[in-house]
Formats: C-alpha cells, structure tokens, sequence
C-alpha cells in the first residue's frame, strides 16, 4: 500500500423502477433506499469511512482509510467491505373520512426474489405525546410479484388534531436480529396550521348507537382553546394542552338525544360549532316476502326497524333482479312497512334482492320463487246468510274466478270462544255451520286460499253479525219462597231467577205460576207475569200446596219448577239459635252440620237487611257440601246479616240453622254507662248496665276493656298491660272477655290519689277512640293510722308509764340477786380457785332442810320425788339418777349432827341433791363434781365452782330422816332465803333451785 493512498470501493447497485402506485403517491411521501456500509480489517482498524452513490450510475461510492503506519510499512491488507440495506423509507397517508392511517412500504426486489417470510415491526406516536401509542407485529410471506406492502391504522382521535408518526423496522423470522428502524414519517395534523378561528373534529357526521367518540378542537393560530363542550352530556372528558382539546362521549345513545352538538370557543370567543347524529344501521328487513293476487303483478313486503334518523336520512331501498341480469325493479325509501310491485309478464321464476341502507350501514335479504307457488288471494267479499234455530249457512264471492280456491269460516261465540270451519268442496261459495244455540248471536267472517300449491291465506272478509232464531226453552228456573204466617192461613212470597243451566232460547214474554193443595186434589190455580217481574205473593191455608213456575217466550213454556209448602204444623219448631259467623277476604264463611237424608241446601239472606223489601238472596249447594262462602256486592261492613240453612229433600225445605255474621265488624257505636263506682284507699270497683245489644250494631260485643291512669305520671299497675294513646300518654289496661260481666274491680291502687278511668266496649273490629274519662280520688288509708298509732303513740305511752313506775317495774322484772362472793361466810381465806371462793361444807351445817312445791302441783300428793344418791367420800362422782332432764340431790341432816366430821375410812351413805340452775359456768373441759382438793392438786382442770354438791353428812338417825320427811310433806309452799351472815358470826347457807318447777332448799340456822 503506497503512501497517502486510499482505497476506493465501487459497489454497483441494482435499483427498481417505481411502480404506478408508487408514482400515484406523489408528494404523499418521499421514497428511498438506506443503505448500512461496514469494513472489517483483521491487523489495523479502518480509520476513515465515507460512502456516497451515483445516481446516474446507481453506483455505491465507499472510501475508507487506515492507520498512516500500515501506509509506511506498505503492508498487503486483507478487507472485508459489507453492505446491508435498510427497509425502504415509509410512505404514510390518511383516510379523513375513516380515520384511518395508511402505511406503505417495500423491500429489495432480491427479497421478492427469495420469497422470504418477514417479521415488521410497526410503530405510531404522537408528536404531542412523548410514548409510542401503537405498536404492531406485521408477519408477510413475499411473493415473486414485488408488490409493495400495506399496513392500515385506525386512530381512535381524529387524525387532524395531531400530526401522526410512524416507523418501521424487519428482520427475517428465521433470525433473531432486527434491523434498524427507519425514520419516522409523519403526517402533520391540523394543529400546526396557520388557520385563525377554532376547528372541530371530526367534521359533522353520523355515529352509531353504543359506540364511542372522540372529539377535538384545535385553536387558531397563536390561540388557546377557552371553552370546549357538548350538549346534552359528556361521560368523559380529558384534555392535551392549551391549543388542542379533547372531549370523549361514550356509549352513545338517541335517549339521550338523536343529535349532539360541540361547542368550541378559544380566548378571541370565536365560536364553532358541529352536529352529530345518532342512529342506528338499518337491520336485515325482516319478513321479506313476494307474492301475486291476480297472477298478473308479483308484490313485495317487508319490515324495517327502527334507525332513529329520519328525513333524508332515512333508509333507502333497492329492489332488483339478479336471475339473468341486474335489473332494478323500484327503489326509495321507507320505515316500518314497505312493498314494491312490479308486473310479471311473461317470467314465473324470480331472484330478487331488496337492499336497504343509511349512512351507518346496508343489508340485503333475497327471496327466489315461483309466482305460480306464490298465490295470495283477494279476500272475500259480499257474504250473506242463511239461518234457522242451530244453523248458519254463509254465502260469499271473490274477484279472481279462475284461481280454484279453498274457504275457511270463522265463527266467534257469545263468550268469545272461536271455531274454524273448513269448506269441503273446492270452488265451493258457502260453508254451513251447524250446532249453535237458538236465540245467540254470533259473529262470522270468511278467508280463502289456493287450493293448489297453497301459500298463504287471504285477508278476512267485513265480519258478519247474525243471530238464530227462537227454541223451546231448556232448563228450569231457580225459585225460591218466603213464608210469612198470617190469620187463616200463611202469605209465600215467591222469587224466580235464571241460572247457568237455564237457556231461555228467545226472549222471555211472561212467566207462569200454578198452586195447588196436595191433600184432596183440588183444582189448581194459576196467574201469569210479564217478562219484567221476578217475585210474587200469593196466600195459602195451612195445608200442603204444591208450586211450579215456567218461563214462556215466543215458542213454547219451559219445564216447570216445583216447590212443596208443608203443613204449618210440619214448621211449627222452636225457635233456633243463632250462631256467629265471621266475615274473610272474599265473603262471609258459613258451615253447617251436614245430614244424609237431604239431596241440597238452601242458604238465603237479606242483601239490605235494613231495608224493606230486602232483597232477598239464595244459594243452592250439593248434598256433599258443608260450607260455603257467601259473598255479594251489596255486602258492607258494619251490617249484621241473616242467613238460614235449609235442607231440601224431593223439593220440601226444612229450615236447619240460622246464623248471624257481618262482612268486617267495625267498633261499637256506644260504650257502656259506669252506674257505680266503690272506692277503697287501693281498689275501685266499677259496675255498668248490660250492654244492649240488636241487629243494628256493627258488631259483636265481645268484652270490654277497662283504663285506669293516674292524673300524674305513668300507670304501672300490677296485672295490667300498658297502653298508650294517640297523644303517647300511657294508661294501664285490663280486659274482660266476658261481654256478660257487668262489674270489675281495679286492685293495687295508691291511696289519696286521683285517678281516670274509662270503661270500653269492644268487637272483632275494636273500639272507638277514648275521649272522656271519669275521674275518681281514693282515700287515705285509714288501717295505716291505726299502724302508725300501734308503733308510735303506744309505745310511747308504755315508756311514759314505766318510767313513772321504774322502781314497781324493777322489782317486778328484775329483782336483785345478792351475789354469794359478798356474803360474810366466804371471808376466810383458806380456798381459792382463781377469784372465787370455795367454802368448806363442813363449815357450813345446815339445822334444817325445808321444801316448798309449786303453787300448780299442789293437787299432786307428793310435791317433788327424792332421788337418793349414794355418795362415796373417796369418791367425787356421784351415782345419779335422771329426772326430767337434771339431777336432784336431797339431803337428811340429823338435828344433833356435829359440826366436824372427821374423815373416816369406813364407806358410808348420804343423801344429796344438787341445784344447777345457781352454778356459774364451766370453764371448758371441767368436771363438775370436782371436790375442792382434787382441783387444789391440778391446776390445768381448775374450775371456778361456786357450790358443789358434795355430801358430808352421815344419816345416822332413822328419826332425823323421818322428822325430815314429815316436814317436807308438812310444807305446802317455799319461802325465798338468801346466804348471809347471822348474828354471832354463824352463816347461812343458800341453795338456789334446780328449776322453776324445781323444790328450794334453805339451810338454817336454829339460831335464825
């Protein structure tokens, strides 16, 4: 390689001719060829690279160079130069009117060549908006004919408010590497023009029914957008910046208004304004159909629906032929029901189309027949009759004579009821339809079809009315009496209707009654009645009798209606009583006690019980029913209502209940009058007249009702319920469910209050409203007094009498017991137990041993029994025997008993008795026998023992106990002796009693 040498590369390039559709887009885009230029050296790096081209030529120009030290080395340099072309730039225009963007581009012929599959990628931006708001993956197959490639684009804002960008990038689908993207090629909006004033867009146009839009306003130039809306709504609303605005109206909707206007103001308040129109594309005309009525002209029909858009824009239709050539029969336009007609000539086999369409779209239906299939006939016309009793006979003609047709007769009856008859002879004009009822009117009218491929029936002839002649009535009326003792014999009143099962069969002219004695046969009598009455009276004597009714019109008497009146003797029952029914939703429900012997019943009432005459009423029921439902339209609440329960057997009614009921109770009109009122300081008794009842009350009274409520504050009172008034003041309320009761008695009152009271009647439809009360005071309460007395003032007065009389009360209640520690005997100091002092019985002799009895055992020969008890002195427990619950000791002393005894060991008997009612008590765990040395010798057993029953005394003379006994029983009562001291320092012992029934003990000195 020389010095300052640079290598130049010429790279011959195969360039194609633009095709008429590339030259049809001129100045919509420019077209040309990228090309990529790349050089690889495996030693030194390519420093320099240019590539240019020559058109004329349609050469490549590539010059490159390398590092100046591979020029001076003069070095042999492999290179290896790549070329790699890019897609050819983009050409992109618009569809205004679709909104589209159209996108076209190509690829190297040698690609076309190859039939390469190719992978596009395509995007679209915004110029406003800084991401891609599209992107697209295009895969294509090329083909040998080097066609270009298309791409369409549908924006969902007008294309005119933004300049659209849109670029592309391939690669092979076999490979994975893309090639560059090429530039981006825009279309330039409306918002960079230099149009002064606003612009809306789209332009005005029509939009369909649930679909979005998306309008914009631009602004002039240099101008920002003010004000941008739409009437009557906006769903959703966005905006871009200042100069462009947005507004977005979803689910579009003609109840909301078959157009919408945009207003657009900018800052200068220049105005423009566009109008939508809302609609709907037409549907596939429905029912479409072609047919002939006289074989000379084939016409058409169909329905369209509704589009919303009327005037100019409403649908349009074309009618043509497409069998051989297209030939339009007749077009315009139309809504709801449409035809077009066109003669047939000499063709009987027809392919038409019918399309039909409006700005928002188009549909077709096509229908291919033979006319000869396709026969509609004219309807009938000019029908008359002919008729007897149960017959008619139709009579008709039609246009079209040469045209065999079938007929069909429709026949609507009375109760609505429609028969189709068909006529049986082809060709035929007249139809006889047999099995009608005499005297009834019916109403017929005639259609006929092809009897030979039949298409389709023709319209219905001008009805007919007709009515058939008389007949003999059939059935029986309905007849009914009302018997009504009188002098010498009876008044029957006699009612007659016609039921279901009675058909007149022509007008009723008069009716017949015949009577007649049943016993000797006598010759009946008879009297007729105008067509205008339905009840006569007519007297009888007291036999049976034998009636018949019939009705008569112009042809002959209906079969008669027989009633049998029994002998007045036969009724003469007594009275029955009257049972309650109640009314419901639909009538008043009665039931009755079913008998086997009867083949019906009868119930009859008054439907204006007040009212003379009252309009009687009846009703006939099978042999197996027991209830019923009686219901009327004269029946209104408040009215008590009669009915009566008849058996029927051979036509002879019997008379079996009678009930009493109203269609709804309503509350009673008077209340009950309060006669009496007895107070107590918490009761009031009330008593009320008996409630008079008859048949104009508008209920049964089925109790009553008593209020109470104090003047003051609320009513709590015990048994009762709380009730409270329109004005929420509260009352306590008592029921009595006996309407017989005439008297109740309000306990648990409060003395000297005042109370208001109210008595109520009520039935099944309530009560009147409570307006006047009477008003009571309950006294105070007098026992109260007489409490108060027995607790306050006679306590006092004890108190006052005691404290006049303390010392009496004292010593009548409380006398002082001296207590034996104060005594004179007990001040030696020898023995004590704790600090109480135990005096030695051998200190103490008793000379004499006295027992008085109870002044209520003094009819008994004995005043207490003497219990011995043997007592051992080396011994301190006694054996003693029970008596009445405690143990009595009795002593026998000898009057010449010494005062020291000396101990001796020879076991000797005494007699003692114990008292321990006087004994203070035990210290727990004592013995109370312990002799004073036993408890000397333990200290832990101590107790305090004030006088223990322990014996000394040596009975030694039968004399001494024999003076003892004769002076216990000479003793009749007991004196009280305390323990004291006596003159000339002796002592005096007490033993207080075992009990109150018990025997007193007193020892005493002879000195005493």
């Amino acid at each position: 390689m020389t010095n300052d040498m640079q290598r130049i590369a010429l790279i011959d390039q195969k360039m194609t001719q633009p095709s008429k559709e590339e030259k049809g887009v001129e100045g919509k885009g420019k077209k040309s060829m990228i090309h990529d230029c790349v050089i690889k050296s495996d030693v030194f790096p390519v420093t320099y690279l240019n590539v240019s081209k020559d058109s004329d030529l349609q050469r490549l120009l590539v010059e490159w160079d390398v590092d100046r030290s591979a020029h001076d080395a003069e070095l042999a340099i492999s290179f290896e130069i790549q070329v790699r072309r890019t897609d050819e730039a983009t050409t992109v225009w618009t569809d205004s009117d679709l909104q589209r963007l159209l996108v076209e581009w190509d690829v190297d012929r040698s690609a076309h060549d190859a039939e390469l599959a190719i992978s596009f990628e395509i995007q679209v931006r915004r110029t406003d908006e800084a991401t891609t708001v599209w992107t697209e993956f295009h895969n294509v197959t090329l083909d040998k004919l080097g066609k270009p490639l298309h791409w369409t684009w549908d924006s969902d804002i007008p294309l005119e408010c933004m300049s659209h960008g849109v670029r592309i990038r391939s690669k092979a689908e076999a490979s994975k590497i893309w090639s560059r993207w090429s530039l981006w090629e825009t279309v330039p909006g409306l918002d960079t023009s230099n149009r002064s004033g606003p612009q809306i867009f789209p332009k005005e146009k029509f939009l369909a029914e649930g679909s979005d839009i998306t309008l914009c306003c631009i602004g002039g130039k240099g101008q920002a957008i003010k004000e941008f809306s739409v009437y009557p709504t906006v769903d959703v609303f966005k905006h871009t910046n200042s100069k462009v605005r947005l507004l977005t109206v979803e689910n579009l909707s003609h109840d909301k208004g078959s157009n919408i206007h945009a207003y657009c103001y900018d800052e200068d308040e220049q105005l423009h304004q566009a109008a939508f129109f809302v609609g709907k594309p037409p549907d596939t005309p429905r029912d479409f159909s072609c047919q002939t009525q006289d074989m000379k002209r084939v016409t058409c029909t169909w329905k369209e629906g509704e589009t919303y858009l009327y005037g100019e824009n409403l649908p349009r239709y074309t009618l043509s032929e497409t069998s051989s050539q297209k030939t339009v029969l007749c077009e315009g336009s139309c809504s709801k029901l449409c035809s077009c007609s066109w003669d047939i000539g000499q063709q009987w086999i027809w392919n038409v189309t019918v399309t039909v369409e409006n700005p928002l779209g188009k549909k077709t239906a096509t229908d291919v027949f033979d006319v000869n299939h396709r026969i509609y006939p004219t309807a009938p016309f000019q029908v008359w009759e002919d008729c007897t009793d149960t017959e008619i006979t139709l009579h008709w003609n039609y246009e079209n004579n040469e045209i065999d047709l079938f007929c069909q007769t429709e026949v609507r009856q009375p109760d609505g009821k429609i028969e189709l008859h068909n006529s049986s002879v082809t060709g035929s004009k007249r139809v006889t339809v047999r099995g009608l009822q005499p005297y009834t009117e019916y109403t017929a009218r005639v259609r006929c079809g092809a009897a030979k491929h039949f298409w389709r029936w023709s319209d219905w002839s001008q009805p007919l009315t007709i009515t058939t002649k008389e007949g003999t009535p059939s059935g029986k009326l309905d007849i009914w009496r009302e018997i009504t003792p009188v002098l010498g014999g009876r008044n029957v009143t006699l009612f007659w209707k016609q039921t279901a099962s009675f058909q007149a069969n022509g007008k009723i002219i008069s009716y017949e009654v015949t009577w007649e004695k049943i016993e000797d046969g006598s010759k009946p009598e008879s009297i007729s009645f105008s067509s205008v009455h339905n009840s006569t009276r007519i007297f009888i004597d007291n036999h049976s009798y034998r009636i018949s009714i019939m009705a008569k019109n112009n042809i002959n008497f209906s079969l008669p209606s027989v009633l049998i009146i029994s002998k007045a003797t036969d009724n003469s029952t007594e009275e029955l009583k009257e049972g309650q029914v109640n009314g419901t939703d639909d009538g008043i429900f009665i039931s009755w006690e079913p008998r086997s012997i009867y083949d019906s019943y009868i119930i009859d009432w008054c439907n204006f019980p007040r009212l003379q005459p009252c309009d009687l009423q009846w009703k006939r029921f099978g042999p197996n029913t027991s209830s019923a439902v009686i219901s009327s339209a004269a029946f209104i609440p408040g009215v008590r209502y009669k009915f009566c329960i008849y058996g029927s057997v051979a036509n002879r009614a019997s008379l079996l209940e009678k009930k009493i009921g109203y269609l709804r109770e309503l509350p009673p009109h008077l209340d009950p009058v309060v006669r009496k009122v007895d107070l107590t300081y918490n009761s009031v008794a009330l008593s009320w007249d008996s409630y008079f009842t008859n048949e104009s009350d508008p209920g049964f009274v089925r109790g009553y009702h008593v209020y109470v409520s104090p003047i003051q504050g609320n009513c709590n009172l015990k048994g009762s319920k709380k009730h409270i008034l329109s004005d929420d003041s509260e009352l306590c309320k008592y029921t009595i469910e006996n309407p017989e009761e005439k008297r109740y008695t309000v306990k648990h009152l409060m003395p000297n209050t005042k109370y208001k009271i109210v008595v109520k009647a009520f039935t099944g439809g309530g009560e009147t409203p409570i307006v006047n009360f009477r008003y009571v005071d309950t006294p105070s309460n007098s026992n109260m007094l007489y409490f108060v007395f027995l607790l306050v003032i006679v306590p006092i007065l004890v108190a006052a009498l005691c404290h006049w009389k303390m010392d009496w009360v004292k010593e009548c209640f409380c006398p002082v017991i001296p207590s034996p520690n104060k005594s004179k005997v007990l001040s030696f100091k020898e023995f004590k137990i704790d600090s109480e002092k135990v005096l030695k019985i051998n200190d103490c002799l008793p000379d004499m041993l006295a027992m008085d009895s109870n002044t209520e055992r003094k009819n008994h020969t004995e005043a207490q029994k003497l219990h011995p008890v043997t007592w051992s002195p080396l011994s301190s427990t006694p054996t003693e025997d029970k008596f009445d619950g405690h143990n009595s000791f009795w002593i026998y002393p000898s009057e010449n008993v010494e005062r020291d005894f000396l101990p001796t060991p020879t076991p000797q008997t005494h007699t003692c008795f114990e008292n321990f009612a006087y004994s203070p008590p035990l210290k727990a765990g004592s013995v109370p026998y312990q002799i004073p040395e036993t408890l000397g010798a333990g200290k832990t057993n101590q107790a305090v023992v004030l006088y223990q029953p322990q014996c000394y005394l040596d009975i030694c003379h039968e004399d001494a106990a024999s003076a003892t006994r004769g002076t216990a029983e000479r003793k009749n009562s007991l004196r009280y002796t305390s323990q004291r001291a006596l003159p000339g320092g002796e002592d005096l012992m007490f033993c207080p009693p075992v009990s109150p029934s018990s025997a007193w003990l007193h020892t005493v000195n002879e000195n005493f």
